[in-house]
């Protein structure tokens, strides 16, 4: 199936999960996707309507220059779906400081770098769309998830925010908030969801929401979508990594 109205979408984590299933879908859709990700080498997408981008989301230093060129670059761009993240868990104590800033920096403040380079342009279109993808980890604290939390609830109140700076134009800002979603997220992790598949969110699942969001029609907004599994099995490690 492809889409009578083909648009240019910037997707953040486009190399894996959730951002590279949303790629995937999208591209069948027809549009036509800006893939930022730091390595494509080994994920490469068979589709001429695919940019990658090779850029470390992380590097928050280089992003305002990077940043501004790509936005002078594709001037065409009227959606944004960020979906770049990192998991790290562990009491306070057990963060650097390093560490803390690290995560802060690519969970939220890369993304704000990216809406900061691209929402001029988009201000000036009839219709576009900024989508972040959240967690439930933005609906409440949890032990053991002080500074990912943190991240989060950044991220969601930067949405409700921009989403008001943004209600006098075309802008449509949107955030959805999956629970555990099995991914390559769990990889480097000592905790997973459960084995049964009513324990955890398919990328799938969130890429079918984005769809959704961009879908709809431009006079409505949808400020916030919640997904959990059914169930919420979570299971250790034999071995952490």
């Amino acid at each position: 199936m492809t889409t009578s109205n083909p648009r240019t979408i910037l997707i953040s984590g486009a190399t894996s999960g959730i951002g590279r299933t949303t790629a995937e879908l999208l591209l069948q859709d027809g549009h036509r996707i800006i893939g930022i990700g730091r390595d494509f080498s080994k994920c490469a997408f068979d589709s001429d309507r695919f940019t990658a981008v090779e850029m470390d989301l992380g590097d928050i230093k280089k992003l305002p220059e990077q940043l501004t060129a790509l936005a002078k670059q594709h001037p065409d761009i009227d959606a944004i779906i960020n979906c770049a993240g990192q998991g790290r868990f562990g009491s306070l104590e057990q963060f650097s400081y390093k560490q803390i800033y690290k995560l802060m920096d690519l969970n939220f403040t890369s993304h704000a770098f990216v809406c900061r380079a691209l929402v001029p342009q988009l201000k000036k279109l009839d219709h576009s769309n900024i989508i972040f993808i959240g967690s439930e980890a933005a609906l409440e604290g949890t032990q053991k998830g002080s500074i990912y939390c943190a991240s989060k609830f950044a991220l969601r109140g930067f949405a409700q925010a921009l989403r008001q700076e943004c209600s006098n134009s075309g802008v449509h800002v949107s955030i959805v908030n999956p629970g555990m979603v099995k991914t390559e997220f769990f990889d480097e992790l000592s905790f997973e969801p459960g084995e049964d598949t009513c324990n955890y969110i398919e990328s799938g699942d969130i890429a079918a929401a984005i769809k959704m969001i961009l879908d709809n029609r431009s006079g409505t907004v949808i400020d916030e979508i919640n997904l959990s599994p059914l169930k919420k099995v979570v299971r250790a490690k034999k071995h952490n990594i």
